[in-house]
């Protein structure tokens, strides 16, 4: 019954991102990396790298188990 983890982390980032009122590209910026990279992990086509998790973490101000799936805070 669990949806693909790419897919349900690719839903948690966009919804963090648009908590925070960031764009897509800026989202990329903050990582690093073109608008189209960071596209392929809110659409759940590409898994992040650990770097990448723990710097989204901390530009959305949520927990890696948020991210991931694991709870709902």
């Amino acid at each position: 019954w669990f949806m693909d983890l790419k897919v349900q982390v690719g839903q948690r980032l966009k919804e963090c991102r648009k908590a925070k009122g960031l764009t897509q590209k800026q989202v990329g910026e903050h990582l690093g990396i073109v608008l189209q990279q960071y596209q392929t992990y809110e659409s759940g086509r590409y898994e992040l790298d650990y770097q990448k998790l723990v710097s989204l973490c901390l530009l959305f101000d949520v927990s890696a188990d948020y991210i991931l799936g694991i709870s709902n805070f």
